[in-house]
């Protein structure tokens, strides 16, 4: 019996649709936004810098992929930061889809999954102000918010990662 389903090399299921910047499937031929490559195994420095990129460039669905792919491949320690990071990425899409019961939903539980790494936040990320962000756009879905600022401002690990020129 065969599947309808989009297939990968090695058979597991993956849409491949085209996708607009919210993440949403077009239909089969339209022009699509450019999607962030899947199971790609990027340094930290590296996947914030992108993921910020990508906010910025009001893409939060696509930020999402690549902190997934960054909580996949992290070491067990901060497996839970990265994925609340994902969850807030995908907080924010459907924030911007006009989804406000599941922004908040997500953006709730990715804050809440940060919240623990806030005494000693790995690889410069602004901890406290993205779950105060998180928060904040839970309660009260604006889209003056603005995208969130992954590290802090004035650490040297935030240096290349503010992409607002």
């Amino acid at each position: 019996m065969t599947s309808g389903r989009d297939r990968d090399d090695e058979g597991r299921a993956r849409n491949a649709r085209p996708r607009d910047a919210l993440g949403r499937p077009l239909p089969y031929g339209a022009a699509g936004e450019e999607r962030a490559p899947e199971g790609v195994v990027r340094p930290p420095a590296q996947a914030l810098t992108e993921a910020q990129h990508l906010l910025d460039a009001g893409r939060p669905f696509h930020a999402h992929e690549v902190l997934e792919d960054a909580w996949k491949s992290a070491p067990e320690a901060e497996r839970e930061l990265w994925r609340g990071l994902a969850q807030l990425a995908v907080g924010l899409t459907h924030a911007m889809r006009g989804n406000a019961h599941g922004a908040a939903t997500l953006l709730e539980r990715g804050a809440g999954n940060i919240e623990p790494y806030a005494a000693a936040p790995p690889h410069g990320i602004d901890v406290a102000g993205l779950a105060r962000w998180a928060r904040e756009l839970a309660a009260a879905p604006r889209p003056d918010l603005g995208p969130p600022r992954l590290r802090r401002s004035g650490t040297a690990s935030a240096a290349g990662a503010d992409c607002r020129g």
